[in-house]
């Protein structure tokens, strides 16, 4: 049995052996058979997306698939790796051109074993763990396979029960810095009524911040809560400072064309990334520049220009999945002036480590989207749409480390210990009583020591 080794271009480097190593002493084979009882596939999937999530000594890797799947996952040794068999199920074309890039996988290899069986091969670093599952359709997301990856030299991290507080673990909340564009002196767009730009995005910060807060394990920032003036660069400081997890700088546009309408949803650059790095390497204020928490005043300076370029390359791609999960939202409320995000060199979106996005909620110049801008019903609609894509986005990436990490998988559970009540419980993990009461099919509120408690996601707003 064979497959083929290949690079980004999908050209076929050589064949190797996949039954080699299988025998050598050592190999390791565990077999984890992943099927869902009553699971009928129809026809054949095909995989319309791979999106991988570095978490340090986890990684989690997402197929998007036109339908539901049967699948088998099992690990070998000798080189570490993982195979991936996907019954029904064809690539698209779609992993040629994808290589991850995270701290346990080293790269990426499939073949198509038979018209009716797709083998993927994950080579690690070391060895791992794997847990998968299937997603149903939902959220304006389809068929979903999600592939979990360990390090299994890791320390664990006393998952998947939570513990309250007083205990070592304590997990946080993503942090979303939501910028509202211009102010002070700099109005931005003027719309033909004189609706200053400046204005209507500083209220649709306002509302999206009030939506973000209400969601269990996410706490939103504002760049700017007032009518002041902040340069481009200080917006971008004033978000890291804040240890910001996720970027969002809210615009209303404008055109010579009265006719222009719609959103749209903008990412850096690669060229824009490019001129940013060589800013930093030019940069003499500071004595230590810090990308990913790597300092870079021992480095020189082609070595400081590879690791800039590889932080803001990896933060662009989460910025494209953010992008793209907030565009799909605005796209359900009113027009799109592009129906894919579009990449620019925008000064606020060029932070090295946080993946950011700048959203054009609509036209000042078009006198029909003007006055929808104007009015509450519409602001709150723009919100409601960007807090969606943002939670869309948090169930892929979120780090091992936040709430919704947790909150997101279905081990996530809770051991009762002595002086507990469900009251209690519920206001640790943000959950209504009611809400727990129903995950644990619980009659009344009386609990005891050592009953373990299933803790419900959030369904949010």
């Amino acid at each position: 049995m064979f497959f083929s080794v290949r690079r980004q271009t999908g050209k076929v480097l050589r064949a190797v052996p996949f039954g080699e190593g299988i025998r050598r002493t050592g190999a390791l084979a565990l077999l984890i058979l992943c099927t869902i009882p009553g699971l009928s596939v129809g026809g054949e999937s095909k995989i319309k997306d791979v999106r991988f999530a570095d978490r340090g000594d986890s990684t989690r890797i997402v197929f998007d698939l036109s339908s539901p799947v049967k699948h088998k996952v099992f690990v070998l040794a000798n080189p570490d790796r993982v195979v991936l068999d996907i019954e029904r199920c064809k690539a698209n074309g779609v992993l040629g051109s994808k290589q991850p890039k995270t701290a346990l996988l080293k790269s990426l290899r499939y073949a198509q074993k038979s018209p009716g069986k797709l083998r993927v091969v994950f080579d690690t670093h070391t060895a791992v763990t794997p847990k998968s599952w299937l997603l149903r359709p939902e959220g304006g997301k389809g068929h979903r396979l999600v592939l979990d990856l360990s390090s299994s030299t890791a320390k664990p991290r006393a998952q998947p029960v939570l513990v309250m507080p007083g205990a070592t673990l304590k997990r946080r909340d993503a942090i979303i810095a939501i910028d509202a564009g211009h102010g002070g002196k700099d109005p931005g767009a003027i719309g033909r009524r004189g609706t200053q730009e400046k204005v209507i995005v500083l209220s649709i910060a306002k509302r999206l911040k009030k939506l973000i807060d209400r969601e269990r394990g996410m706490r939103a920032v504002l760049i700017r809560n007032r009518d002041t003036y902040v340069p481009l660069r200080t917006r971008i400081q004033k978000a890291s400072r804040m240890n910001a997890d996720i970027f969002i700088s809210i615009h209303a546009d404008a055109s010579v064309k009265r006719s222009a309408r719609g959103s749209s949803v903008f990412v850096l650059s690669q060229r824009g990334a490019t001129s940013e790095a060589a800013r930093i390497l030019a940069r003499r204020e500071n004595a230590v520049d810090r990308i990913g928490g790597v300092s870079l005043d021992d480095k020189d300076k082609v070595l400081k220009s590879v690791l800039v370029d590889l932080s803001q390359t990896a933060t662009i791609d989460a910025s494209i999945d953010l992008a793209e999960d907030i565009l799909h939202e605005l796209g359900a409320i009113g027009n799109l002036l592009h129906k894919r995000v579009e990449q620019a060199g925008f000064a606020v979106l060029k932070s090295p480590d946080i993946p950011s996005v700048l959203v054009e909620t609509a036209f000042l110049s078009n006198p029909t989207e003007e006055q929808r801008l104007r009015t509450n019903s519409h602001q709150q609609k723009l919100a409601v749409a960007m807090l969606k894509g943002i939670r869309r986005y948090l169930t892929d990436h979120a780090q091992s480390d936040m709430l919704l990490a947790a909150a997101g998988s279905s081990h996530s559970r809770h051991v009762i210990r002595r002086g507990e009540t469900l009251s209690t419980i519920a206001n640790y993990y943000q959950v209504g009583v009611r809400e727990l009461r129903r995950a644990n099919a619980l009659k009344s509120d009386k609990i005891r020591a050592g009953q373990v408690l299933m803790i419900p996601a959030s369904t949010g707003t």
